[in-house]
């Protein structure tokens, strides 16, 4: 198998693609039994890869899309939002747009300001309870957009985009996304646009982490696929220990995110 700079393998997105979609479509049709997906498309390249593995593995008949802007949102991302489903071909009455900030000012109409991650992480629960009713409404199941770096790193909000069904992309790590963004013919400006859940304005994910995805992959990659004792990556990438220490860190501070609830034993 080739590799990618000398860390993460090549992959044949064609293959990548069936994979993803057939597995999808059992999943949706057979194991869960329910009549398509429905996807929140942010304008970024996860919702829009994962929109478009949706509409090839259900049908754009039976994949519906759900764009949920706040006062966060810029308007390129509504403009890239509508460009997706334009693309993967959706009828025009399988796509909604739900403005929450109305839904956000009643919240805190009620309980008082908010921090900003405070807001934040209620806009991201927010649009995860519009889709599944809008999933429960229209027998379908919640498709998830994080991929694995997201996951790994615990890059997500618990019960908001971590509140999902099924992640067509969580066993591929960002930079190989954009990848499949490409193959799948998504523009460039879309694929590899800054990533951002767009929590409040300015929102930045490679700011917040303090790293790029682009490092964070390799030594994501060599941790947790290859399992490389962590005091051999920072040689093996030319980084600096601090970095690698940040990952675990990222990691283990999230472990709670990627499990279910604990739950306290008794053993009476």
């Amino acid at each position: 198998m080739g590799v990618s700079g000398g860390v993460l393998p090549e992959l044949d997105w064609r293959v990548v693609e069936e994979v993803i979609t057939r597995e999808l479509r059992r999943y949706v049709f057979e194991e869960a039994g329910k009549s398509g997906g429905v996807v929140g498309v942010s304008g970024g390249v996860d919702s829009a890869v994962t929109l478009l593995l949706t509409a090839r593995a259900l049908g754009p008949e039976n994949t519906y899309a759900l764009i949920m802007p706040s006062s966060a949102t810029p308007e390129e991302d509504l403009r890239d939002a509508y460009e997706v489903v334009r693309i993967a071909g959706l009828p025009g009455g399988n796509v909604e747009t739900v403005d929450i900030e109305p839904i956000l000012s009643r919240f805190e109409e009620s309980l008082g300001p908010l921090t900003r991650v405070e807001r934040g992480n209620l806009a991201a629960r927010v649009r995860m309870c519009i889709l599944h009713a809008r999933a429960y409404r229209r027998n379908s199941l919640v498709i998830g957009t994080g991929d694995k770096s997201e996951l790994l790193l615990g890059y997500f909000t618990k019960y908001g985009d971590g509140g999902v069904d099924v992640l067509p992309i969580g066993d591929l790590y960002k930079t190989q996304v954009r990848r499949l963004g490409l193959h799948l013919g998504l523009p460039e400006r879309i694929a590899f646009k800054p990533s951002s859940p767009r929590l409040w304005p300015g929102h930045v994910a490679e700011e917040e982490l303090k790293l790029t995805y682009e490092v964070a992959d390799k030594i994501l990659y060599l941790l947790f696929d290859r399992g490389v004792d962590p005091s051999e990556v920072p040689g093996m990438l030319g980084v600096g220990r601090e970095l690698v220490e940040r990952v675990l860190e990222l990691h283990r501070r999230s472990e709670h995110k990627r499990r279910p609830p604990y739950v306290i034993k008794v053993g009476v």
